[in-house]
């Protein structure tokens, strides 16, 4: 028997204690154990498996330092059409999916930490370059009759060119 699909607004609210979990650096054993609670049990709530009640809500209101409306801003709509001008646009879903990945939160902080605005420019400018017609994540071309390699000193001598004979 195939399980069953959690509650939209379950996942969302867990996927908001992880989001403030990793702001704060914390780990799912820590906020477990500041709960009472295995690890595996603060998983299953942030994947949205298993519901948070109502004082459970309260103790991670808590332990995180935040309003209860944390967990419930940008929550999806269950029932009836979404009110216009009230919805999130689907163009900024990908944006608080990536922002709740751990490589989003990560790039996130380094980039704030950055004070020169030439650089994070120059790092925005950087990144675009790089996934500027890039929509699969397969190698990139080789050109055909040259070898590539990783390390500098393979590269002469996969050329044939080995510093250890010069004359």
């Amino acid at each position: 028997m195939a399980g069953k699909k959690p509650n939209a607004v379950d996942a969302h609210v867990g996927s908001r204690v992880r989001l403030r979990r990793m702001l704060l650096g914390m780990s799912q054993e820590r906020l477990g154990d500041s709960m009472g609670l295995t690890f595996q049990q603060i998983q299953k709530y942030e994947k949205g498996v298993n519901r948070i009640g109502a004082s459970r809500l309260f103790q991670i209101v808590k332990i995180l330092d935040v309003p209860v409306q944390f967990f419930f801003e940008e929550a999806p709509q269950i029932d009836g059409p979404a009110v216009k001008g009230v919805a999130e646009p689907e163009s900024e879903t990908f944006i608080l999916e990536f922002l709740n990945s751990r490589e989003g939160l990560e790039l996130n902080r380094a980039f704030v930490k950055i004070s020169d605005p030439k650089v994070r420019k120059s790092i925005v400018d950087l990144v675009r370059a790089l996934s500027a017609g890039r929509t699969d994540h397969s190698e990139p071309k080789r050109k055909a009759g040259k070898r590539q390699t990783k390390k500098g000193p393979c590269r002469a001598v996969a050329s044939g060119i080995d510093s250890r004979n010069a004359d």
